[in-house]
C-alpha cells in the first residue's frame, strides 16, 4: 500500500468510525465503545506509518481535481511533510487517548454513543486540514471543527452555561472565520490557485500583491481558532463541556489549528514584516494577560484554560519570528503535557466532586485518594513550568531562543522589534506560568481538612491513560535533535543565555508562589478567616454534578467557592489586580459593549422597523382595497329608480360640463 493510501486511510477511518457510531448506537448499543476506540487507534498506527515512510524527507504531494469553478481550481490534494506527519500522529494518539479516558469517565451518560460518535468526527477534521494540500478541503476540515465543538462544548446541554458556552464558542470563532475566509479568497486572487504548494511558490517568487492585508484577514481566522487576544474569550466558558473534550481541543485539535495553518503558510505572513509584528504584539498581550488570568481563577478547568491560551501564545510568538520550527515543537509538546493536564484534572475532579481549588484546599488526603492523578498532574505541571529536564523546558527554550536570535539580528526572516517583543513577554510568562502552576499543585493537592467519604474508584482505564501520556510529557523534549532533523534541520537545541534566564525566573515564580501560600495559610488559620461551613455530598462525576444542577443541588464546595478564601496565594500575589484578574480584564464585558449591545440594538430597531413601517404599508396596501370596495358595495342597492336617477344625473353633469368648456372656448 503507497504512503498516500495510507494518509488518505488516516482521517478516512475516524470519519467511518463516527458514521457507524452515529448509526448504531441506539440499535447496538454493544459496539459503540469499539467503534470510538479501534478507528482512532489505527489511524494512529497507520499515521505512525506514514510518518515513518516520509522521514522527514522531501515533501509527498498528490492532488486530484475536485470540482471545476471556471477560475481557480478546488482539488483534494495531500501535502505530507515533516510537520504534517508528526502533528498527524500527535492527533490521532491523543485522540485514542481520550476516547479510551472517556470509556471510563462517562461510562454512565446515557449521550455516550453521540458524543464518541462526535469525538471521531473532530478527530478526522483535524487530520484533514493537517494533511490537506488545498486551502478549500483545509477550509472544510476548519468548519466542521467548529460545529463539533459547539455540540460537545454543549454536550450537558441541560445547564444553561453548557448551553451558552457552545453558543459562544461558535459565535465567536465565525466572527475570525469571516475575515479568514475573504482572506483565503484573496490569497488565491493573488496567486491563482489555492493548492499550497502553488501559494509557497508564487511567494517565494514575489507573486503577492497584498501580503500584509491578506496576512491580517488570516490572523483574524487563526486568532479565533487558537484563542488569542482579543477572540480567547470563547476558550475558558468552553469548560462547561466534560473535561475529555477539554483535554482533545485544547491538546491537540481546533485550537491547535490555527498555529498549524500559520505555520504551514508562514512564507505569506513573513512576507510581510507589519503583519510579523501584530502577530507578536498579539502573542505577547496574549501570553501575559491570560498567565495573569490564570493566577486568579478558582475553577481548576479555567486554570488550564487560560494556561492554554497562553502556551498557544508562546506557539504564535515563535511564528512571530518566523520560526515555524520552534512552533510546531511547542505545539508537540504542549499537546501531551496539556492533555496529561486535563486528564489528570478529571480524574482529580471525580475524585474531589468539584472543580473549585478553594474547596480542593479544604479538603485532606486528595494527593492519596487519587494518588495516579497527583503523580502525573505534577509531571505535567512540571513541564508546563518549563523546568528541566521535562518536554515543555525544551520547546519554549526553543521559541525564545528563536526570539532571542531575532532581536539581536541574527536573522532577517523577522524585524528585530518581533525579537524584543516575544523575548519579553515570553521571559515574563515564564514567571507568571511557574507562579500559577505552582498555586494549581499547592491548592489543589496540599489543602488541609477533613478528609472526604469515598464514593467508588476511579476506572482502571483512565489512570492508565494518565501514565501513558505522562512518558511524552517528561522524555518528549528530548527528542529535540531528531525532530530538527524531520523540519528540515532546523536547529531546536535550547540557548544558553535563555535557558537560564527562563528557568531562573521559572524558579523565582514557584519558590515566591509556596512562600506567599505558606504565609496566606498560616495567616488565614491564625485569625481563623478562612471559609467555614458544611460540604454536601461528593458527586462522583461531572454527568451527576451535571445532574445535580438540573435539579437545584449545587455540586461539592459551590457555596464555598463563591466566598473569598484568604488562604489564596494568587489575591496577595495579585493584589489590586486580582479583581480584574479574575474577571478575564473584563474583556466580555468589553465584547458585550462593542458586539453584543449594537447588534441587539441593531436588531430591535430591525425588528421595530419590520413591524412599525413595513407591516404598515403592507396593512395599508390591504386596507384601502377594502375601504373602497365598501364604499361602492354601499351604492350597489339593487333599486333600478336609484339607479336611473343616478344615470341622468350623470347625463346632465355631463351635459352641463360640455356646455360650459364651449363657452369658454368660443
Amino acid at each position: 500500500m503507497t504512503t498516500t493510501t495510507l494518509a488518505v486511510l488516516v482521517p478516512v477511518l475516524p470519519l467511518l468510525g463516527a458514521l457507524a457510531g452515529l448509526a448504531l448506537g441506539r440499535v447496538a448499543p454493544g459496539f459503540v465503545r469499539p467503534l470510538a476506540v479501534l478507528p482512532p487507534l489505527a489511524a494512529t498506527v497507520l499515521a505512525a506509518l506514514v510518518a515513518a515512510r516520509q522521514h522527514g524527507g522531501p515533501a509527498i504531494n498528490a492532488a486530484t481535481e475536485l470540482t471545476p469553478t471556471g477560475s481557480v481550481p478546488v482539488e483534494l490534494a495531500l501535502h505530507l511533510d515533516g510537520f504534517a506527519v508528526v502533528v498527524a500522529v500527535l492527533v490521532a494518539a491523543v485522540a485514542t487517548c481520550v476516547q479510551l479516558y472517556s470509556t471510563g469517565y462517562l461510562r454512565e451518560d446515557p449521550r455516550y454513543p453521540s458524543y464518541a460518535a462526535l469525538v471521531s468526527l473532530f478527530t478526522s477534521a483535524m487530520l484533514l486540514v493537517v494533511y490537506s494540500g488545498d486551502l478549500i478541503v483545509l477550509l472544510v476540515g476548519w468548519e466542521v471543527m467548529g460545529i463539533c465543538s459547539y455540540f460537545l462544548v454543549g454536550h450537558y446541554w441541560e445547564t444553561p452555561e453548557a448551553r451558552s458556552a457552545s453558543l459562544k464558542a461558535f459565535l465567536v470563532t465565525k466572527l475570525g472565520d469571516v475575515p479568514f475566509l475573504i482572506g483565503l479568497f484573496a490569497l488565491a486572487a493573488d496567486t491563482g490557485s489555492f493548492r499550497i504548494t502553488r501559494i509557497l511558490d508564487a511567494v517565494g517568487n514575489g507573486g503577492l500583491d497584498h501580503p500584509t492585508l491578506i496576512a491580517l484577514l488570516l490572523l483574524a481566522g487563526v486568532a479565533g481558532k487558537s484563542a488569542q487576544f482579543p477572540l480567547h474569550i470563547w476558550l475558558p466558558d468552553a469548560m462547561a463541556g466534560p473535561t475529555p473534550v477539554s483535554a482533545l481541543i485544547h491538546a491537540a485539535t481546533m485550537v491547535a489549528a490555527g498555529v498549524y495553518f500559520v505555520a504551514r503558510l508562514l512564507p505569506v505572513f513573513a512576507a510581510s514584516a507589519a503583519a510579523l509584528v501584530v502577530l507578536a504584539v498579539m502573542a505577547a498581550v496574549t501570553m501575559a494577560g491570560s498567565a495573569l488570568a490564570a493566577l486568579a481563577q478558582d475553577d481548576i478547568k479555567r486554570v488550564l484554560a487560560y494556561s492554554t491560551i497562553g502556551q498557544l501564545g508562546y506557539m504564535t510568538a515563535a511564528l512571530a519570528v518566523a520560526d515555524r520550527s520552534a512552533a510546531v515543537f511547542h505545539l508537540l509538546t504542549h499537546g501531551a503535557f496539556k492533555a496529561l493536564l486535563f486528564l489528570a484534572a478529571g480524574a482529580l475532579i471525580h475524585a474531589a466532586g468539584t472543580n473549585s481549588l478553594t474547596a480542593m484546599a479544604r479538603t485532606g488526603a486528595l494527593r492519596t485518594r487519587a494518588a495516579d492523578a497527583y503523580w502525573t498532574m505534577t509531571v505535567a505541571l512540571l513541564a508546563l513550568a518549563a523546568l528541566p529536564p521535562f518536554s515543555g523546558f525544551f520547546s519554549k527554550e526553543a521559541v525564545l531562543g528563536a526570539a532571542e536570535r531575532a532581536a539581536t539580528g541574527h536573522t532577517e526572516a523577522a524585524p528585530a522589534v518581533a525579537g524584543w517583543i516575544v523575548l519579553t513577554a515570553g521571559l515574563a510568562t515564564a514567571l507568571l506560568t511557574a507562579a500559577y502552576a505552582t498555586r494549581l499543585w499547592l491548592r489543589a493537592f496540599h489543602g488541609q481538612g477533613a478528609e472526604r467519604p469515598v464514593h467508588g474508584s476511579q476506572p482502571l482505564v483512565m489512570n492508565v491513560i494518565l501514565w501513558v501520556v505522562a512518558a511524552p510529557s517528561l522524555a518528549l523534549g528530548l527528542a529535540y535533535g531528531v525532530l530538527g532533523d524531520w523540519f528540515g534541520g532546523a536547529s531546536l537545541a535550547p540557548t544558553l543565555t535563555t535557558s537560564v534566564l527562563a528557568t531562573g525566573l521559572a524558579l523565582v515564580g514557584g519558590l515566591v508562589t509556596y512562600g506567599t501560600w505558606r504565609h496566606t495559610t498560616a495567616l488565614a488559620a491564625a485569625t481563623g478567616a478562612r471559609p467555614r461551613g458544611p460540604l454536601e455530598p461528593q458527586a462522583e462525576s461531572e454527568a451527576e454534578m451535571a445532574a445535580e444542577v438540573l435539579t437545584g443541588h449545587a455540586p461539592e464546595g459551590g457555596d464555598l467557592a463563591e466566598r473569598p478564601d484568604p488562604a489564596d496565594p494568587g489575591r496577595l500575589l495579585l493584589g489590586p489586580l486580582h479583581r480584574h484578574a479574575v474577571a478575564g480584564f473584563h474583556l466580555d464585558a468589553a465584547a458585550r459593549a462593542l458586539f453584543v449591545r449594537p447588534t441587539l440594538a441593531a436588531a430591535r430597531l430591525a425588528a421595530f422597523l419590520d413591524r412599525e413601517v413595513v407591516e404598515t404599508y403592507v396593512r395599508a396596501s390591504a386596507a384601502v382595497p377594502r375601504l373602497l370596495g365598501t364604499a361602492v358595495r354601499k351604492s350597489q342597492t339593487g333599486n333600478a329608480q336609484t339607479y336611473l336617477t343616478v344615470l341622468l344625473a350623470g347625463a346632465l353633469v355631463l351635459a352641463v360640463a360640455a356646455v360650459l368648456v364651449t363657452a369658454a372656448g368660443a
